[in-house]
Parts: C-alpha cells; structure tokens; sequence
C-alpha cells in the first residue's frame, strides 16, 4: 500500500484478508464442570478437545476441537485445564469437553517407602514435570529424562498415559505457616 493519488493495485485484497486471515474466533472465558453447566448450556452442541498437558496449562490460545471446529480461549491466568472441564461458547451454542491426551511418559514404580523417597529426591533435584500416581512416579518423557533415571541407577518403564504434573492439579494447595 502506497500514500498519494492512486490507490495501490493490492488494496483490494484487504477485505478478503479481513475475513479470510484475520475472522475472530469464538471465545471461551470460563470453564465449568459438567455438574455446574449454566442451564441454556445443556442443549448446546457437545464437541471434544484432546489435548496434551502443556496445551493444558496455557490460559490463552487458540484450539480445534477432535471434529475441527477452531476456537479461542481467554481463561483466567494460571488456568490449567484437566479431564471433564468444559468450554461454553455461547455465542456458538457449543459446550466443547477437555479430555487429556495420552502421551509418552517414563513410569517408576519404587518397591518401598525408602526408594519412593530416593526417587522422588533425584527426579526433583533435576527439576523435571512428575505426576504421582497410585501406582508410582510419572515423568513427561522430555529430553534428558531418560539420562537422569539412568544415571541414579532407577528402573522405569516407558508408557503412554494422561499426564498432569504435581503442583498443576487444580486445588492442590499448600498449608500457611503463621
């Protein structure tokens, strides 16, 4: 686009790009669960979205649902979606169900209290994501994971499984000392 007397030859390919490019998106704000849906909410379209634990801890992004429908969402900060939160778009009448995608992860299971302890000790001290689960240590398989259990000599098995670290699952809170 130029100043002056004529117009640019380009120029009208701006309103093309205008819906084309840059159309909004709809936008989700909140997250509720399926027990606290708003009423309307009920005969809204139901849709999916699959999506892994980083995905999950960003507040603001842009998304496509498992049947493709694209959306935005604009949740509060430190907002971390988990399993059966859903997404209202009410501008769109869709209510769109996060589930966690299975992803490649690195399963320790500690034979006693004592290696759980050890374990546990050398995966924080090399400051990795890990998720406790009933039947061990979950790690997200990052690089340089696979060296550090290796190292300290701790067996693990590989695995694909939903995946959300401690200190990313909602409500986890620690006590106030006064």
């Amino acid at each position: 686009m130029r100043a002056g007397v004529h117009t640019a030859a380009g120029a009208a390919v701006f309103p093309f790009l205008a819906k084309a490019v840059f159309r909004s998106l709809p936008v989700a704000r909140t997250r509720c669960r399926a027990d606290n849906l708003p009423a309307a909410a009920v005969a809204y379209r139901q849709d999916v979205v699959t999506v892994g634990w980083e995905e999950r801890l960003k507040a603001r992004a842009r998304r496509r649902s498992d049947s493709g429908f694209e959306f935005a969402t604009a949740l509060p900060r430190g907002t971390i979606l988990v399993a059966g939160d859903r997404l209202v778009l009410d501008d769109v009448q869709r209510v769109i169900e996060v589930r966690e995608l299975e992803e490649d992860v690195l399963v320790i299971r500690p034979a006693s209290p004592q290696q759980w302890a050890l374990f546990a000790y050398h995966i924080g001290n090399s400051h990795q994501p890990v998720m406790i689960a009933d039947d061990g240590i979950v790690c997200a398989e990052l690089l340089g994971m696979k060296q550090v259990l290796e190292f300290h000599g701790i067996p693990f098995e590989r695995e694909r499984r939903p995946f959300t670290p401690v200190g990313l699952i909602p409500d986890h809170q620690h006590a106030v000392r006064a």
